[in-house]
Parts: structure tokens; sequence; C-alpha cells
């Protein structure tokens, strides 16, 4: 098998010669600076990614692009496409480092961070719905947004034979919460629902409008279009049943809904935490594949996922990255990637990854150990 072959047998749930592997085609499922930097030096590829080659991912949360040489190293069998940055420049970088992004949230990377963290949100007070309505949002048809789309897709489609995945964005939750602040957002989901969905509105419309664009431009070449919204943390979903199927749910639906309308491409969502009491509604919703299987999440035991719902819904992830990839030797890791693909695998469905992005603590020759591991598993097709 080549390697869209062997991804397209894991997205229908069919066997394929060996589990195929992911490492950076979304902005979940990628590697930070620091440890990229560590495993190239680690590869002995210094000179050999020197060029730069390779599309943008995160500043705010530190990732880079895995150059090319690096993801064939490890036999990546994935290849993402991100939606662009508006040609109206809404980003800025304000005086004492802070970072300000296109929906006017300003960020901080504090001393010794990988990250940039909420230091300021723009409806950190008291408001209304005229305030929501009357708020300066970006454009979503600004062509910034799509305007390399396709002929990035063209290009893996022609000259190589890697899956391809669109990284959309996170849906709206996100944002709403570093709009609103944290605990303001709690409280307006009991106190304030109105308000809350016109909130969520004014950002999913804008994050509508952008996916319609993307779908578009590469919806035919796509095979995997993926997607954010932590709606869960270690101990499950952060909202109540009764909130999340009334304001949350029906307006995830609407973005997975326009998804399957304009592409046959398989839905990944990417949720934090333990997810295990909303899989239904997402099978509801027609996800295909969840993202990171936080497997140290309670409830999130990956033999008993595979179990209840593994002809359902496809498992992308699922290797430990808070106990194992860390702290872990290479032999523990190898352990660990047989476990998730002897669990995740059968049938197919699963395509193997770290459980969210690298971090800094997960040394070079455990990474190595990860994708190595996984390649020598060979499957019976």
């Amino acid at each position: 098998m080549n390697h869209r072959e062997r991804v397209l047998a894991a997205l229908n749930h069919q066997e394929s010669d060996r589990v195929p592997i992911d490492l950076g085609s979304t902005r979940n499922t990628g590697i930070l600076a620091e440890p990229y930097e560590a495993l190239v030096t680690y590869l002995d590829m210094r000179e050999a990614v020197d060029q730069g080659d390779g599309f943008g991912m995160s500043r705010l949360l530190g990732l880079v692009p895995p150059e090319e040489v690096v993801l064939q190293r490890l036999d990546v069998d994935l290849r993402g496409i991100f939606i662009g940055k508006p040609d109206r420049v809404l980003e800025k970088t304000l005086p004492g480092g802070l970072h300000q992004d296109e929906f006017g949230v300003i960020r901080a990377r504090p001393p010794g961070s990988h990250y940039f963290d909420v230091v300021k949100s723009p409806f950190d007070r008291e408001i209304t719905v005229n305030d929501i309505v009357q708020y300066p949002w970006p454009d979503p048809s600004d062509p910034g947004y799509v305007r390399n789309l396709r002929r990035q897709a063209l290009d893996i489609r022609e000259n190589t034979d890697y899956a391809l995945v669109l990284h959309t964005s996170d849906i709206m939750v996100h944002t709403s919460q570093y709009m609103r602040g944290f605990e303001n957002w709690y409280m307006d989901m009991l106190l304030a629902p109105d308000l809350m969905g016109a909130l969520l509105d004014a950002i999913l419309e804008v994050r509508l409008d952008i996916l319609r664009q993307a779908l578009d431009a590469v919806g035919d070449l796509v095979d995997v279009v993926s997607c954010a919204d932590d709606i869960a943390d270690q101990r499950g979903p952060m909202l109540s049943s009764a909130v999340y199927n009334k304001i949350i749910k029906p307006r995830h639906a609407r973005y997975f809904d326009m998804i399957h309308a304009k592409t046959e491409a398989k839905i990944l969502y990417h949720s934090c935490g333990s997810v295990v009491k909303l899989l239904p509604g997402f099978i509801d919703m027609g996800i295909d594949f969840i993202n990171p299987v936080q497997v140290s999440a309670n409830g999130m035991d990956s033999a008993a996922l595979k179990k209840q719902y593994g002809e359902q819904l496809g498992f992308w992830g699922g290797v430990d990255s808070m106990h194992v990839l860390p702290f872990g030797s290479e032999s523990d890791v190898r352990a660990e990637v047989r476990k998730r693909i002897m669990d995740l695998a059968p049938g197919g469905g699963y395509i193997l990854t770290a459980v969210h992005n690298i971090q800094p603590d997960v040394p070079p020759q455990n990474i190595v150990a990860m994708y190595d591991e996984a390649k020598a598993i060979k499957r019976k097709v």
C-alpha cells in the first residue's frame, strides 16, 4: 500500500498493511519548536532542514511545521493544508511583546512559557447583545483565508501519494471563551444563555463562511477535514448534558452539516479530555474520527472505546503524552504503541500519533521510537 491507500483504508474502517501515522497534518497533532529542534539534531538533519520549507502552523501554540525530510524519515502518511491569514491585517504585535489576534483577544507569553496566554478579553465586562452585533468582526470574505489552498492541495495530490487533511480552525467554543473570559463564559451559559448564544452565533457565522469558501476550493481534493473545540477536561465534559445539548451541540451540528454537504471527506474532531459521555452525540452529528483520544483522562480506556464505539467512530491519536512519552524509556514508548495498536487498530479506523502536540519534555529518542515502532508492526490485509 502507498501512503494514501493506507490512510483511506483506515478512514473506511478497513485493515491496512500497517497503522497510518500522523505528525503535523493538523494543529492538534503537531510538535512544538523546542522538541522539534531536539528531534532534528537527534536525527542529524540540521543541514537538511535549514531550508525552511513547509507551511506555517501556529505561533500562539508554539508549533512549527515539520520539514518534508523529517516527515519522510518518520514515514508520516498524511500532509496538511491550513486556512490562511486575512489580507487585512487584524493581528497585531503590541508594545511589551503582547499579541492581538483577529478577534481582538490580547495575549502575552510569560517568561519561560511555551505558549501565549490570554491577558485581555474584549468582552470581559458587562455587555449586551448590541455590543456583540456592533463589534468589528473579521471579514470572512477576505481572500487571504483561502487564496493558496487549492494550489497547495493540487501540489500534494498530483505530486505525492500522501493523504490530505484540511485543517480549518476551532469552531466557536475556544474563541468565545477567549473573547468573553472564562468566568463570564461559564456564568453566561447558565445566567445569560441568550447573550451567550448571540456571541457563539457571531463567531460561528464567521467560521462557517470561511469554511464554505475553503470547501469550495478544495472539498474535492481532501480526504479529511479537521476542526477543534475543547468541551471536556480530564474528568469529563465541562458543561452539563442539558446545557451542552441546548447551546453547543446544535451549533456544532451546523458546522459538521456544512462539511458533509460540500465534501465526501471524513470529519476529524478534536476535543481534549474525557469525551466518552459525549460520543453518542458525536456520532449523531456525523463526526467520523475523534482526536486526541486522551487515554489518561477519566473513562478513556482505548480498548473499551474501540469495543463500544469502534464500528461507528474512528480514533486518531492515543499514544499517551502525559506519562509515557515524556517520562518513559524507549522500551516503554514501544510498548505503549503496541498497546494502542492492539486496542484500536483491528478492523481499521485508527491513525496513530501522540495525544495532542508533542511537548518540550518529550525526548527525541522517544519520538523516534513511537514512529519506528508503529512502522514495524505489520498487519494482515
